[in-house]
């Protein structure tokens, strides 16, 4: 889902950009390969890590990590550093986080395939549900941050645009007790915020949509209002973190260490 979700979004982005440079296809190129590399792995029934799996999502991983020093470098360099209009109209600094995060989750998953029956999943040494469920929280409030800047740029026009700034950070905290606290528990708000929270990222496609058709033109002037209009694939990435959260709270009911 996030590597999904970028794949659209860096594309759109890039897109406007006129790549001018030419790692902007970087992004898109990784996005395509991480997606492969998911769905293989989907397809996959054999319970061991697949080193070509492994080495793809910690491409991924570092090709957000390099992204964002560039989006960071492209907003410092401008007149103005690092100022609100060079945050608003630069390359958004968190966007290659989610490239991250999809290489992140991916190595999270491999590492999980490739324990054995009857063992407790590890990362590190440490509970693999608790290391998934602090990267998710710490995902949700990145993410949030994010859509809260681009937000803040649209002056919260519309009131539901206050949604990605209010739930997926309620949902980062909830994930966050979750890392340090009693895995045995159930936690069933947990997972009905996270639901919530998944459906907000399906429901905010929708939302950019709408914004789309209100642009001069609407959707028969659909090439230049979907590059200058709300980005549609953006919100899904709140919906693959929420997904990331559920399966990390099943880890921690399924091998708790209380």
């Amino acid at each position: 889902m996030l590597a999904a979700s970028v794949l659209a979004d860096s594309a759109m982005e890039h897109y406007r950009g006129g790549f001018y440079n030419p790692a902007m296809v970087t992004p898109i190129l990784t996005s395509i390969a991480a997606l492969s590399t998911s769905l293989h792995g989907h397809n996959d029934d054999r319970q061991r890590r697949h080193r070509q799996r492994d080495r793809l999502f910690g491409l991924t991983a570092a090709t957000g990590i390099a992204g964002i020093g560039f989006h960071l470098y492209n907003t410092l360099k401008k007149p103005g550093g690092l100022s609100w209009q060079n945050l608003f109209y630069s390359g958004p600094i968190g966007a290659p986080a989610a490239i991250l995060l999809s290489g992140l989750f991916g190595l999270l998953a491999e590492r999980v395939r490739d324990t054995p029956p009857g063992e407790t999943p590890r990362i590190f040494g440490l509970n693999a549900g608790r290391v998934t469920s602090l990267v998710t929280s710490v995902g949700l409030f990145a993410t949030s941050g994010e859509a809260g800047l681009l937000h803040f740029r649209g002056a919260f026009q519309n009131p539901a645009m206050f949604l990605p700034v209010t739930l997926p950070p309620v949902a980062g905290a909830l994930m966050g007790k979750a890392t340090f606290g009693n895995s045995r528990k159930e936690r069933r708000f947990t997972r009905f915020w996270l639901r919530l929270t998944a459906l907000l990222g399906i429901a905010g496609s929708g939302f950019h949509i709408y914004g789309v058709s209100r642009a001069m033109g609407g959707w028969h002037n659909w090439r230049q209002n979907m590059v200058d209009g709300p980005p549609i694939p953006a919100p899904p990435s709140f919906t693959g973190l929420a997904m990331a959260g559920l399966a990390a709270l099943a880890l921690l009911r399924a091998h708790p260490e209380d």
